[in-house]
């Protein structure tokens, strides 16, 4: 996902100026080391429910005072380093925006991302 670009064309939306006044974004990148035992990790392989995905991505855009959700997942072999979870909440005010944020990005995690492990050594 371009960010800069993703955030012009959303700007563009009927209703934008009217319904906005914060967004936050999330861009997660895999790490070269594992949380379980911080040992280096050379790739990781990531299967995503884009269904689930999708499912969770309309529910959070039904939240009070959210306008608009934009989430972009990578899978397949990824390295230390390469793009992982984009996330995008767009809505009226901060008390809106940032739980519908965490809540989102754990939920997604949770339940449409599976990731396995290359480690070093």
């Amino acid at each position: 996902m371009d960010i800069t670009n993703t955030i012009a064309q959303l700007k563009q939306e009927p209703g934008f100026t009217e319904n906005v006044g914060m967004m936050l974004v999330h861009n997660g990148v895999v790490r070269g080391w594992s949380r379980g035992d911080r040992k280096s990790v050379s790739n990781i392989t990531v299967k995503v429910d884009h269904a689930r995905v999708e499912a969770l991505r309309q529910e959070y855009e039904k939240k009070p005072g959210i306008f608009r959700v934009i989430v972009e997942t990578c899978e397949g072999t990824l390295k230390p380093g390469d793009d992982l979870l984009f996330i995008v909440v767009a809505g009226a005010l901060r008390e809106d925006v940032k739980p519908v944020l965490a809540e989102l990005l754990d939920r997604v995690k949770d339940e449409a991302v599976t990731k396995s492990e290359a480690k070093i050594g």
